[in-house]
């Protein structure tokens, strides 16, 4: 083992940003500002440790050879080098869990909707998965929960990017879009780690310039846009949807009649409806935008709310087990079964390709209904109505469409099938 490869006079004079190795697991760590300071680095069963050890102006070079050599000596006879060399200090470095656990609650206070709670905590092992809910391999998902479980109980001065990768790799190609997020949810919990004091070097759950080069790029992934039914095939699938004698199918087919979201319309409680004026608003603090949306309900839509009514036990119109909101998985499920690889949300795309291909109704309008922003700022102040009227109308024609019955403009969907009014 080579050591003392660095002269003070080098030490003082050094000016080329990165770490510069004097031997042993010592490195002057000198700044792009110019600021030096000192670290050991230890690799042990695969795992690289770092720990710093003070700025080279309160720790000179001969005092950090001692302080590494410490740790060289703590590691040979099966000792943790923190301890020896930060005694205080290594009594406090919480779990990762412990960081995760405190990050989620210091940012959910500003999250307006509780399906971000739930997401950061059950993909970050706060609470344990539903196991209804997977939707990826038995095998890949032990693999993952094996190596989040791991991750949480680990020191988190200590979490490396082989611990990162095991986190992710089972689920980066069956479930993508969970394990982009859950990535970027590691990297903030490291660094939250980073700012209080109880790590210090890169962070390795970054993509640029790190996992982007050990994990498949996004453009290679299975991602886009939810998964749609071609609208011309929704009048077949609302006859087998209405066929169904359940909650659910109501709940999916009150969600198509009104392109609403479905957290919006699994939310819907009966004091958001005015079934005189056929009207359901839901308020600012439920929807998307942060912002009240009136819905014109459709007569099929009014007599599906009607109908519950008669029979509500629930401050929520689509009520589920013990009285609470229907789950979320229902509609997915019941989906699964009548149109597999079809999504929920993909409904809305369906409501959008028939407003732009087969009616003559405006834009502005089309994208009022889905409660999309529409103009830039300027033009959204001077917009005071929301085309309530306009959007009956639009409405009533998509339930005629859904039913399969004529809608108002004549056009050529294909030349073996022609729609007129």
């Amino acid at each position: 083992m080579a050591l003392g490869k660095l002269t003070a006079r080098q030490v003082e004079t050094l000016k080329k940003a990165g770490r510069h190795s004097d031997g042993g697991g010592l490195y002057l760590h000198v700044k792009s500002s110019g600021g030096k300071s000192w670290a050991f680095i230890s690799v042990a069963n695969g795992k690289r440790r770092e720990i710093g050890l003070g700025p080279l102006a309160s720790v000179p070079l001969a005092e950090a050879r001692r302080k590494a050599q410490e740790a060289r000596e703590a590691i040979a006879r099966g000792a943790d080098p923190l301890v020896v060399l930060r005694p205080q200090e290594a009594v406090t470095i919480p779990t990762f869990g412990q960081v995760a656990d405190d990050l989620i609650t210091s940012m959910e206070t500003n999250w307006r909707n509780p399906k971000h709670r739930d997401q950061w905590r059950v993909t970050l092992g706060t609470v344990p998965y539903n196991l209804a809910k997977v939707r990826i391999d038995k095998k890949a998902h032990s693999a993952h929960v094996k190596a989040l479980n791991a991750l949480r109980a680990a020191p988190v001065d200590a979490i490396d990017t082989p611990q990162v990768l095991a986190v992710l790799k089972p689920l980066w190609l069956t479930a993508p879009e969970t394990a982009s997020r859950l990535r970027g949810r590691i990297e903030a919990v490291l660094d939250a780690a980073k700012a209080g004091k109880h790590r210090t070097g890169d962070n390795p759950a970054a993509w640029r310039g790190h996992l982007q080069s050990l994990l498949p790029k996004r453009a290679k992934l299975t991602r886009g846009h939810h998964a749609a039914m071609p609208f011309e095939a929704l009048p077949e699938f609302m006859e087998r949807l209405r066929g169904r004698d359940s909650v659910s199918a109501r709940c999916l087919e009150f969600l198509i009649l009104t392109a609403s979201r479905s957290g919006e319309a699994l939310g819907a409680r009966w004091n958001e409806f005015d079934l005189d004026q056929a009207i359901w608003t839901i308020p600012a603090n439920r929807m998307k935008a942060a912002k009240e949306h009136r819905v014109p309900l459709p007569d099929r839509a009014l007599a599906i709310v009607k109908a519950l009514y008669e029979t509500n036990v629930s401050e929520f119109v689509f009520a589920g087990r013990g009285k609470q909101a229907l789950s979320s998985m229902a509609m997915a499920m019941l989906l699964r079964d009548l149109a597999p690889g079809v999504t929920v949300h993909g409904m809305r795309s369906a409501f959008r390709d028939w407003c732009g291909e087969a009616t003559n109704f405006p834009r502005d309008v089309a994208e009022q209904a889905l409660a999309h922003a529409v103009g830039d700022e300027t033009e959204r102040a001077y917009r005071r109505g929301d085309a309530l009227e306009k959007r009956r109308a639009m409405m009533a024609q998509w339930q005629n469409w859904c039913d399969g019955r004529p809608v108002a403009k004549v056009i050529q969907l294909s030349r073996r099938r022609k729609v007129s009014a």
